[in-house]
């Protein structure tokens, strides 16, 4: 999934209905408010509540500090 891709503005998390960060280092889109992190596989995002892994401290610092300097 590319920075630029379209499906990026309609994608949320299911469990509070937000929006979602791409980290393309980790292959996974990010829920900073819930601090999950839900992979894509084959380019096929992976939303199934089930499918999000809780983030530590150490990696959601590092995560938003990415997010931060990838913005516009």
């Amino acid at each position: 999934m590319r920075p630029d891709d379209p499906l990026l503005t309609i994608l949320a998390c299911p469990l509070d209905k937000g929006t979602l960060s791409l980290l393309p280092e980790e292959d996974a889109l990010y829920n900073p408010r819930l601090r999950l992190s839900y992979p894509i596989v084959d380019e096929i995002p992976q939303l199934l509540p089930s499918s999000g892994r809780k983030v530590g401290a150490v990696d959601h610092e590092r995560f938003l500090t990415s997010l931060k300097a990838s913005a516009p």
